[in-house]
């Protein structure tokens, strides 16, 4: 049976890696807490994507800004005026729907990018109704998805801001400021991971769509006239994926695989930038274990697009309700800064050495990913219900893995516990490890195995005499003598795998 988004959920309440937030209050649609195990998987996303794409590489940098800015940045972005939803209301009950998934999922078509007057009519074509009582909808209208907030104690027009709905343009308002700071030369990017809000008519899917959640993005800036100039080509060009171009959308046809370089000298993809980012991403994914059948790219159809995007890619993943975004890519040309210079009269080009003029970089690809959204995936990947053993196993990535290993005395006398806590402590000091004494062998395993951790280290009376301990792989159960001062050597190497 395949596992459902619902399952997933229940899994991860039961376990503690996600909470409903406010649930005892009856909960928050859109919003979730992370649990103590949960927390230890987020927070290993965001720092492996930060080593893999910042840290390992000499061409990007980082920021943190603020979730809150100056109005001005939304009005010169575009949001305040076109970041919007349909919605579809019923005028029965009043529940509050969002139109296009809902023409998803009744007649099994794309909807994304139609516009209010088409979803009107395939409403009134079919004859859909509320998913909830069967009534009638009334007139589809867009609803502008922004967190409205106020600053200061002035309750005025003036006072009202935005909870960021991306994290893009701080990056944009800091440009010059981060470029000058590191002394950065095109090509290069800037990074950050943080957290968005987005006003959803319908939360749904868990993790999938929420109302609060967070990013992990890069917009990467090179020069106007080096569309094709990506030096780092050759590293991915042999890269097979699965694509789905706009013409193959159009034409009805089934979704490909094959190279990077393929795509782009066919011109499937326009640029070698493009493919390489969207290389580069789906590579992250699978380096973490997530496997590599479950993903495709997909080109925006010129409906979608963005009117500024010369092309937009998404990595999208194969989720139980089907394929869907969990990275959008898109080569956004000079649009952020221009808009940027054109609002706030200030300087944001670059001068350029050779030609001894003044630039606006181009933004050739913006892979930005979503924490949640990668929570959910690696879950899903890691998930497994192993008859065998009668117990469910979670082979995460070690790297994800929210325990690394749990020490176990075989039993609770003769010193056993005492040697094993020692042990315990000791690794603590460079890893997070747990130590567990309650019921049988067999159950601490099982324990184990459920949420994740790679290595059980039993602690028995040899121990004590010949100074080592058993050592037990969660993805082969096979196990190993070891001895007790090579445990950390064991467990460092395991999470380099």
């Amino acid at each position: 049976m395949t596992m459902t988004t619902d399952d997933m959920a229940s899994f991860c309440k039961r376990k503690g890696f996600v909470y409903q937030n406010s649930e005892i209050y009856g909960g928050m649609s859109g919003f979730f807490d992370y649990g103590p195990l949960g927390a230890e998987v987020k927070n290993s996303i965001k720092q492996s994507w930060w080593r893999f794409f910042i840290h390992q590489r000499e061409d990007c940098i980082g920021i943190d800004g603020s979730i809150i800015s100056h109005p001005t940045v939304w009005k010169a972005s575009g949001h305040v005026d076109c970041f919007e939803d349909i919605m579809l209301v019923c005028s029965k009950c009043k529940e509050k729907i969002r139109g296009d998934t809902h023409i998803e999922d009744e007649l099994k078509i794309a909807a994304d990018g139609m516009k209010v007057a088409e979803i009107n009519q395939l409403v009134r074509e079919h004859n859909l109704k509320c998913p909830k009582c069967k009534g009638d909808f009334e007139e589809a209208n867009d609803f502008n998805l922004m967190f409205k907030t106020q600053v200061g104690p002035s309750q005025d027009s003036k006072a009202t801001a935005y909870l960021r709905p991306e994290t893009a343009q701080l990056i944009f308002t800091n440009f010059r400021l981060a470029t000058d700071n590191m002394r950065m030369k095109l090509p290069f990017g800037i990074a950050q991971v943080g957290k968005a809000f987005r006003n959803e008519i319908s939360p749904r899917n868990f993790l999938f769509r929420c109302r609060e959640f967070e990013q992990m993005e890069i917009e990467y800036f090179i020069h106007p006239k080096g569309l094709n100039d990506c030096p780092f080509f050759e590293e991915v060009k042999d890269h097979e994926i699965v694509y789905y171009s706009a013409k193959m959308q159009d034409e009805k046809r089934e979704m490909e695989k094959a190279t990077v370089g393929k795509l782009v000298t066919d011109g499937v993809i326009k640029t070698t930038w493009h493919g390489y980012w969207l290389a580069m991403a789906h590579k992250w994914y699978v380096s973490l274990g997530a496997k590599s059948e479950n993903f495709r790219i997909r080109q925006h159809l010129d409906t979608e697009k963005s009117h500024y995007a010369l092309d937009t890619w998404d990595l999208e993943y194969n989720f139980p309700f089907g394929w869907k975004e969990l990275i959008g890519m898109a080569n956004r040309t000079d649009f952020d800064l221009s808009q940027h210079i054109k609002f706030s009269k200030k300087d944001l080009s670059l001068f350029d050495e050779e030609t001894k003029e003044k630039i606006v970089p181009h933004v050739v690809a913006e892979p930005s990913f979503g924490v949640d959204r990668s929570f959910l995936i690696f879950m899903f990947d890691a998930y497994v219900d192993d008859k065998e053993r009668g117990n469910i196993v979670l082979k995460l990535h070690p790297k994800l893995a929210p325990i690394k290993a749990s020490v176990f005395p075989l039993v609770n006398k003769e010193g056993l516990p005492e040697l094993a806590k020692k042990i315990y402590k000791e690794l603590r000091m460079d890893f997070n490890v747990t130590y567990d004494q309650s019921g049988s062998i067999g159950r601490r395993y099982a324990r184990s195995d459920e949420i994740g951790t790679p290595l059980c280290i039993t602690v028995d009376f040899d121990s004590k005499e010949d100074g080592t301990v058993t050592v037990r792989d969660r993805d082969t159960t096979i196990q190993e003598r070891v001895k007790i001062d090579d445990l950390k050597n064991i467990i460092d190497a395991k999470l380099r795998t």
